[in-house]
């Protein structure tokens, strides 16, 4: 069983940033990746970005030049840097580990204010 520990979510202005953190009870390696997803009221929960076991990084189109995902040297933790953020940003933003499937954590709630 994979546990996944979200925390930086948070309230912030329009143009302003946050970074989410994503600690795994298990490394990176081996795996499919991990990555966010995020799930806004009324919405499908949909793709953010993620990063592969080898450090390739991939991000939708919607967050493309403004959000980073990355990871850090023990390979268990990724992070999201968040700049330039927008109202339509605001979401639960829920990390995944994918080993076959996917692994989801509790998520952690982004608002962004106009």
């Amino acid at each position: 069983q994979v546990q996944l520990v979200e925390s930086g979510g948070g309230l912030v202005q329009a143009g302003g940033s946050l970074r989410l953190s994503c600690a795994a009870s298990r490394s990176i390696v081996g795996t499919n990746g991990m990555g966010w997803h995020r799930q806004a009221p009324g919405k499908a929960r949909e793709f953010v970005a993620r990063v592969t076991s080898d450090g390739i990084a991939s991000y939708a189109e919607s967050v493309k030049g403004r959000f980073t995902i990355s990871r850090d040297s023990a390979e268990n933790t990724v992070y999201l840097q968040m700049n330039n953020l927008k109202p339509e940003d605001s979401a639960v933003y829920y990390c995944n580990l994918v080993i076959g499937t996917y692994y989801w954590g509790q998520g952690t709630q982004v608002t962004v204010s106009s």
